[in-house]
């Protein structure tokens, strides 16, 4: 996948998260991109992310989940809106609520994360999501993003660059 992620298109105030911020050298670095009319995100855990041997640790599951969905709600709403993901006003999204069912133990190897978008309402995006290990499906996800509200971007703005 030669395109670049949504997550690149992150202006650098809203680059820092550790799931999915590029900035952030000791986060997981998720990445995103369009496959059709869903969203993937490929990550590969490494042997400290470890639950019981061989087996990832479920608290990983979780922000692999939520931050390809909130990524899947930006670009989402980008499709919805025609408005390319270079814009200068990307729409960012944080999580209000994060909903997570593991169906079975996940091995360590290569995950696949995949989402659609339920619905778009207003400055609200649902997104599901399933987490494949080895092709089963070990896990099942529903964020429902919503938009950041001007004031929250400014304070983030003024805080990185240190006011």
């Amino acid at each position: 996948m030669s395109e670049k992620a949504f997550q690149d298109f992150y202006p650098d105030h809203f680059s820092h998260c550790y799931g999915c911020g590029r900035l952030n050298d000791h986060g997981l670095q998720i990445k995103s991109r369009w496959d059709g009319e869903e969203t993937v995100a490929a990550f590969d855990p490494k042997p400290f992310h470890t639950a019981l041997p061989g087996y990832v640790y479920g608290g990983l599951i979780a922000p692999l989940i939520d931050c390809h969905c909130v990524g899947t709600a930006s670009a989402a709403t980008c499709r919805a809106e025609g408005q390319a993901m270079d814009s200068q006003v990307l729409p960012r999204f944080v999580t209000a609520s994060l909903h997570v069912d593991y169906l079975r133990p996940t091995p360590l190897g290569p995950l696949e994360i995949r989402a659609r978008v339920k619905e778009i309402k207003n400055r609200k995006v649902v997104v599901t999501a399933i987490l494949s290990a080895r092709g089963e499906i070990c896990a099942r996800g529903e964020v429902v993003a919503v938009r950041v509200p001007e004031t929250l971007e400014r304070d983030v703005m003024g805080r990185v660059a240190g006011n």
